[in-house]
């Protein structure tokens, strides 16, 4: 009895390992508030510069999680969680000393801190199915939770809590932020440990494969459970749901890295707002609405997925994606209606990150579930690379032609296609069959 019960607190234990790590992770998507003081002296970025520091960022965040998963299959997920703390610290760090340049910060922020990143958020997600196979969705949705929420956190202690960058500048926040993401990522890491081999929660059983699909004896056709990486990627169901996530965190990301500016440019110009003004409802919009509904969402969608399944959340989800970024564009010139266009993207774009692990884990099973998620993830990186440089091309396009608000019209449009392409997807897209 008192060994289960050990077992039970420790696998509480790893749920809060997975919060601190991924809260200071989450920082990335705070991007917004430092994009618009970036664009002033002695910076003086473009938006398209401003939006190439992050995409970079998120690509190496994507491509850095397959050998993350790589190396934790054989070092263990501790080592590789605390070693993501001590390089996301030093990305933020030496951008708070060196990065007065658009290279150096894309080197700094963009290069390091995101492979500090792509190294630490692997290992909550994995470490945390494995002691939570009971709850795969709601204890995936927990765990990448913080990520959403660490946003709301930096976001406001930068901006209208902590009034950072008003008081210290750009800079000196990237140096206390990297202090603070090395110090707590490493403690986090403390409990990135893997379940003794065999254990299950007491009263557990796993389920029992089941064959599936048509034929007879030899020729007949079941699901496969456990997949390598090399024979998932041989498999047209990896391609699928990873267009899927490109097309669905492509419409997030680009929000993510332009809302404030979208904002701002929409207020002024329907609501008559000052720059001021329509910077503080723009920064509300991002720091409150969108970030807790990304935090929340991911609580949601991977308990909603415990329910109805990883297929159905995630055809709902993009569909649903979809339908309000089409109406966004309309929205953000009106306060309200910008804070429920901004909650609602967030909300389903949470949902990514608790449904497509689920969906590989569902797919090509959970034992190689680390190195199998990481390739899935690099549709990350190509969604963070198109969306975010896409808008940022077209409002400098639009600032030069005069064009005004259209550019981002043509921005939302296009993101709107991706996701609902994607629900259709999702729709037909079954789990690998191989012959018995």
């Amino acid at each position: 009895m008192a060994q289960s019960q050990s077992k039970v607190l420790d696998r509480r234990l790893v749920v809060v390992g997975a919060l601190l790590i991924q809260l200071c992770l989450g920082a990335i998507y705070a991007w917004s508030v430092f994009t618009p003081e970036l664009q002033k002296p002695p910076f003086n970025f473009t938006s398209t510069q401003t939006q190439i520091i992050f995409s970079v960022s998120l690509a190496t965040f994507a491509v850095v999680m397959v050998l993350a998963g790589r190396w934790q299959a054989h070092a263990g997920p501790r080592i590789v969680a605390l070693t993501g703390g001590a390089v996301l610290g030093a990305g933020y760090i030496l951008a708070g000393l060196f990065g007065h340049t658009f290279w150096a910060q894309v080197i700094f922020i963009g290069l390091i801190g995101g492979a500090g990143i792509g190294l630490g958020y692997v290992c909550p997600i994995a470490v945390g199915m494995k002691w939570y196979p009971d709850k795969k969705g709601l204890i995936t949705g927990l765990g990448v939770a913080g990520f959403g929420f660490g946003a709301l956190i930096w976001v406001y202690l930068a901006g209208n809590w902590g009034h950072l960058l008003e008081s210290i500048g750009v800079l000196k926040v990237f140096l206390l932020y990297g202090i603070i993401f090395a110090v707590a990522v490493i403690v986090g890491s403390t409990w990135m440990v893997n379940p003794p081999e065999g254990w299950t929660p007491p009263g557990w059983k796993p389920p029992q494969p089941v064959g599936k699909g048509k034929g007879n004896g030899k020729n007949k056709k079941v699901v496969k459970v456990e997949y390598l990486p090399n024979e998932m990627l041989r498999t047209i169901q990896f391609y699928a749901i990873w267009s899927m996530f490109i097309f669905s965190s492509m419409a997030g990301l680009m929000t993510i890295g332009n809302i404030k500016l979208f904002g701002i440019d929409a207020l002024k110009a329907r609501a008559g707002l000052t720059a001021a003004e329509a910077s503080a409802v723009a920064g509300t919009a991002m720091a409150v609405f969108y970030s807790l509904a990304n935090g929340i969402g991911r609580i949601v969608w991977g308990t909603v997925a415990d329910k109805i399944g990883y297929k159905l959340s995630l055809v709902i989800m993009c569909a649903a994606q979809g339908v309000v970024m089409a109406l966004f564009y309309f929205m953000g010139g009106t306060q309200i209606l910008l804070y429920l266009g901004a909650m609602l993207i967030g909300f389903n774009f949470g949902g990514n990150f608790a449904l497509f692990p689920l969906a590989t884990s569902g797919m090509f099973g959970a034992q190689n579930l680390g190195r199998n998620y990481g390739w899935v993830f690099t549709a990350y990186g190509v969604g963070g690379i198109v969306g975010p440089i896409m808008a940022g091309i077209l409002r400098d396009a639009s600032l030069k032609s005069g064009a005004g608000l259209q550019g981002w019209l043509t921005v939302f449009i296009i993101c709107s296609i991706a996701c609902l392409s994607a629900a259709v997807i999702g729709w037909f897209v079954k789990p690998p069959q191989v012959k018995s």
